[in-house]
């Protein structure tokens, strides 16, 4: 990733893959100080950091500072990625250790799923998510491109449907149903940069 940033020549890009790289290895790296992954508002942090605003921003002054020689301009679309995405980090950070509640139980991790219970977390995660997906359908709304607001609202309604009816069915005792569900937010997260470039 690195030699692809440098050879590209890009600072936005490399910086966000050195960023990432740090980040990564501070999370995960089992070393004193580190392994950040241990600690549920650091490792929320890191997730959030990472996923919410290095990518949203790096790689959005990288096409267009870098591809398309352009002053860099906050644009609409950059604003709604990096807060959607917020909510989905956290999301991510809270949901992650779900599956592995027992685990951690064992080894002292003291995450939110430890802490308040699997329910808990698990519906909070969901409501997180529909007011994401409710306030996205807003924006919407309230855009002035008929063929924007169309596609902005009925892709996300479609998206939050399924997250609703996923939800309503799943098995809170079955870690298979859990993580299954957990992939399920990764397949809405990645089907959110689809949307987003229609967000005007």
């Amino acid at each position: 990733s690195f030699g692809l940033g440098w050879v590209v020549g890009s600072p936005p890009l490399f910086w966000a893959l050195f960023i990432s790289f740090v980040l990564g290895t501070a999370y995960s790296v089992n070393l004193p100080y580190f392994r950040w992954k241990r600690f549920a508002v650091v490792a929320a942090l890191c997730i959030l950091g990472v996923r919410a605003v290095i990518v949203q921003l790096a790689f959005f002054l990288h096409i267009q500072t870098f591809v398309f020689r352009r002053p860099a301009v906050f644009s609409k679309p950059l604003i709604f990625a990096t807060a959607f995405m917020t909510f989905f980090s956290v999301v991510i950070a809270l949901f992650k250790d779900i599956p592995d509640i027992e685990g951690d139980r064992i080894f002292g991790i003291q995450s939110f799923s430890v802490r308040l219970g699997q329910s808990k977390v698990f519906w909070t995660c969901v409501g997180l998510l529909e007011v994401a997906y409710g306030v996205a359908i807003l924006m919407g709304v309230t855009s002035s491109s008929l063929w924007s607001k169309s596609l902005t609202v009925v892709g996300h309604a479609i998206l939050a449907s399924i997250l609703w009816s996923s939800a309503r069915s799943i098995d809170l005792t079955s870690k298979a149903a859990i993580t299954s569900f957990y992939m399920l937010i990764w397949r809405l997260f990645y089907a959110e940069y689809l949307l987003i470039p229609l967000v005007r």
